[in-house]
């Protein structure tokens, strides 16, 4: 969702969101945290730096109080933060809203490692963590305790299971009776020879069943241990210090400083909610949090006031989505006429009706031209432009058969009858409507999809210019593409998809491309490059290329 966190907050519903995640624009006087460069984000940072810290933290706690009205009861929250306000975010916001009983966990997240340099070239210790609050909304919350295996430790714990059973399994030893201290008269016993001076720790019965497992290592000695194997070990209980973790890396990224990566909140998705639960992250950014609770299979909101990272995080999830997923919506202040006016007309009207306050009609068919109804009033939408008079007799004769009841019943009370909604209306429809209203006290109401939703044009035509680089022996080509678009609100960036397919749907292969150029290698045969333009209000146009490799270069069709 594109706009104002508060605002949209403000009107969802109470206790409806499962886990909160956030990660709000740091209070660090950088100027970097302007990334996408729109009007909406440049308008949030203006706002945010009115003030001081006083003001940053009265900006994010009206937030967050939001966010804890929202939140479900057995919810929790997870508040990303750095060393520039985190004791104030702490006392001054999460634990008065909170409260200091909710507090969980002060998670130290180290983003990175020392960098190269004198150590002593400072006067304070260098800062490479952040902070993540970890609060509950009660006592009764989800939380799943992870155990981890740190792929640092690999070489370590090979080092410590240095051993290596019959069966080529790897092994190490400890223990298995007990030291003085510990001394039990009831364990002591003989077993294969072998009494222990102060007792085993375990029965006997439970000691043989060890045996017969193939757990118990025999010394040449002849002293027994108990065997732990590698391929058993399920590493360890996970603590509030996260450095196993490194910031978003080769494929992952996308094109932003600030991106985190998807395995930190793969972690506290898994550990603070359930599949199916909704997950909340009202500083979207480029998506991290939806992709990755979308693969989890999780339920996501995102909220961010940049139409870009709004159109960012969609095409990430276009992405990774395939047909098993779980559709997704997203909502913009403005909506692309053309996408609007080329929508299939069933998912079209379904989404137009309901925009405009009515419920719409679930049939395709044998509905007499109605395709929804606002209080029982009926709707029919009509995705074209300068609608003529014929659909409004055809209209008016659909009304009466509907229900003929209500139909007289809003003529007496001198209400609308039906309503037409269309991206516009030819002069002889607003007559015939003028006419009903004058000579027969009939009134259907003509509304412009801009009337219900705002409307702009977006990015023109694509005009997209190839040129060969270079070709192999096997006839693979380099090719270089420049792609160039115009709006009114500014093209922001271009996105790619080198392997194109209709029926899945745009895949991005480049998701930010500023420039508009891109150069790709494709082996000899057909290829379906697609396009798209996106412009500072979200909008976008797409060109669809047919590239022929020891052939001509072909432009297949263009689509808005």
């Amino acid at each position: 969702m594109w706009g104002d966190n508060l605002e949209i907050l403000t009107k969802m519903e109470s206790e409806s969101v499962d886990l909160i995640y956030l990660d709000p624009p740091f209070f660090s006087n950088r100027q970097y945290e302007v990334i996408w460069g729109d009007e909406g984000e440049i308008r949030s940072f203006e706002d945010r730096w009115a003030g001081g810290i006083e003001h940053y933290i009265m900006w994010l706690k009206e937030r967050v109080e939001q966010m804890y009205r929202v939140l479900k009861k057995n919810g929790a929250i997870f508040l990303h933060c750095d060393w520039h306000a985190d004791a104030h975010i702490r006392v001054d916001i999460l634990d008065r809203i909170f409260g200091a009983r909710n507090f969980r966990s002060e998670i130290v997240w180290k983003r990175q490692t020392a960098k190269k340099g004198s150590q002593f070239k400072r006067r304070s210790f260098g800062q490479y963590a952040d902070k993540i609050f970890f609060y509950s909304k009660s006592g009764k919350y989800h939380f799943q305790l992870e155990k981890i295996k740190k792929d640092a430790e690999t070489n370590k714990l090979i080092r410590r299971y240095n051993k290596v059973d019959t069966d080529g399994r790897r092994f190490r030893v400890d223990h298995i009776e007990l030291i003085e201290a510990m001394a039990r008269e009831n364990l002591i016993y003989e077993y294969k020879g072998y009494t222990p001076k102060y007792g085993w720790m375990m029965g006997k019965e439970k000691l043989e069943m060890f045996d017969n497992e193939n757990r118990i290592y025999w010394s040449e000695t002849g002293k027994p241990y108990r065997k732990y194997f590698l391929d058993e070990y399920e590493g360890q209980e996970l603590t509030n210090i996260w450095d196993d973790i490194t910031i978003a890396q080769g494929k992952e990224r996308i094109g932003y400083p600030t991106q985190k990566p998807e395995a930190l909140l793969e972690r506290i998705i898994k550990c603070a909610s359930k599949e199916g639960d909704i997950v909340l992250d009202p500083f979207m950014g480029g998506g991290t949090t939806l992709a990755v609770a979308e693969r989890l299979g999780r339920q996501f909101i995102g909220i961010d006031q940049s139409a870009i990272a709004v159109k960012v995080s969609e095409l990430r999830l276009q992405k990774q989505m395939d047909m098993f997923s779980t559709s997704c919506s997203v909502h913009f202040h403005k909506y692309n006429y053309n996408k609007l006016r080329y929508e299939e007309p069933f998912a079209f009207e379904s989404w137009i009706v309901g925009q405009f306050g009515g419920e719409p009609n679930i049939k395709k068919r044998g509905d007499f031209g109605i395709d929804g109804k606002k209080e029982n009033v009926p709707i029919q939408v009509k995705r074209s432009d300068g609608i003529g008079r014929n659909v409004i007799d055809n209209f008016f004769a659909a009304v009466q058969r509907s229900d003929k009841k209500l139909y007289e019943k809003n003529i007496k009370e001198k209400k609308p009858v039906g309503y037409i909604i269309a991206f516009s209306f030819s002069k002889t429809a607003v007559e015939e409507v003028a006419r009903l209203k004058t000579k027969a006290n009939v009134i259907i109401e003509l509304v412009e999809v801009d009337k219900i939703v705002p409307v702009a044009y977006g990015p023109a035509e694509i005009t997209v210019k190839m040129r060969e680089l270079s070709r192999d022996m096997k006839g693979s080509a380099e090719i270089e593409f420049s792609a160039e678009s115009k709006s009114d609100s500014e093209i922001n960036f271009y996105a790619w998809d080198f392997d194109f397919d209709e029926e899945t749907g745009f895949k991005a292969s480049a998701v930010i491309d500023y420039d508009g150029k891109q150069t790709y290698t494709f082996n000899a045969g057909e290829h379906m490059i697609a396009v798209k333009a996106v412009d500072n209000d979200g909008l976008e146009s797409i060109e669809i290329i047919k590239l022929k490799v020891n052939g001509i270069i072909k432009k297949l069709s263009s689509t808005i």
